[in-house]
């Protein structure tokens, strides 16, 4: 009790002082303890000290990379002419020089300028007449590219009929094709047979070449390519003549236009036209022309069926 009377009658401090040692005096080993736990406590705790040395190893880092990024390009764009260097080099060194080939041995030869003048003033003509025929004068004319017109005359009727002609690629091609076959300009074959028809109509097949020029005449021929030939004009004057009567039809006598039609699904069937496809167009706009009857646009439309199988 004299203990307890002295710790309340003393100050804060001397009280806590006099606990202590009251602590060390009953239990010195629990205060020993106690006391190494508050110094450790205390030195876990981070120092104020050492966060300016952190911080200036933050800021150091940086500079001393880009001090050493500018030396290492340096270094690796070295290594990479010393290897550029070897590289040539070795190529330089190994390969075996190659011969050098003369142009005019690899190259194939050039038109010559006469050939392609002579191709460019080739001009070709068929000519068909029978004066009993309803269609009694038939002339084809045309460059090599297909490029020319057809000149008609109708029975009864003095005035001839001259319309601009475009033969497709295709049947361009094959004409040409049959023209080549028969060696026109080179040969002087007679392609009129032994036989006469001269009711089926005379032909003529004229080619021009510069000053070379020749002409063949005949009614009936045994030649199978001059009969090829004459078949493909003729199937060339057939689909030019049949767009011209569609196009009068159109614009002055629309109630012809179904006769026209049943007469271009004849043609077709019997594989009388040059080139069908050339009248794509053609059928596509009778389709929709509100001047012609309705059947004839109906029948156009079977017939660009009828074409695209």
């Amino acid at each position: 009790m004299n203990a307890d009377q002295n710790w309340t009658n003393g100050s804060g401090s001397e009280n806590r002082q006099k606990l202590f040692e009251f602590s060390i005096r009953v239990n010195p080993r629990k205060s020993a303890a106690n006391l190494l736990k508050q110094t450790a406590s205390i030195s876990q705790q981070p120092s104020i000290s050492l966060k300016w040395p952190r911080h200036f190893q933050i800021v150091k880092k940086p500079t001393i990379k880009f001090r050493i990024l500018p030396a290492a390009f340096l270094v690796l764009s070295a290594a990479v002419l010393v290897v550029a260097q070897q590289s040539s080099g070795t190529k330089q060194n190994t390969r075996p020089a190659q011969p050098i080939v003369p142009a005019a041995s690899s190259a194939k030869p050039a038109a010559s300028p006469s050939t392609r003048e002579d191709s460019k003033h080739t001009r070709f003509e068929y000519e068909f007449t029978q004066p009993q025929f309803f269609i009694r004068h038939i002339v084809i004319e045309h460059d090599q590219d297909g490029h020319g017109s057809i000149t008609f005359e109708r029975r009864n009727e003095e005035t001839p009929y001259k319309e601009p002609l475009e033969l497709s690629a295709a049947a361009s091609a094959r004409i040409a094709s049959l023209w080549q076959a028969l060696r026109f300009l080179d040969s002087n074959e007679d392609y009129q047979s032994a036989r006469q028809y001269p009711h089926l109509g005379t032909m003529h097949l004229r080619m021009d070449q510069n000053s070379r020029k020749r002409i063949a005449e005949f009614n009936w021929t045994n030649n199978k390519d001059a009969a090829a030939l004459v078949a493909e004009y003729r199937r060339a004057a057939d689909q030019a003549i049949l767009i011209f009567d569609l196009s009068i039809a159109r614009e002055n006598q629309p109630l012809n236009s179904p006769k026209l039609m049943d007469q271009l699904e004849d043609m077709l069937k019997r594989n009388a036209l040059s080139d069908p496809h050339q009248l794509v167009p053609l059928l596509k706009d009778i389709t929709s022309d509100d001047h012609l009857p309705l059947i004839a646009r109906n029948h156009a439309t079977r017939l660009l069926k009828l074409i695209d199988k």
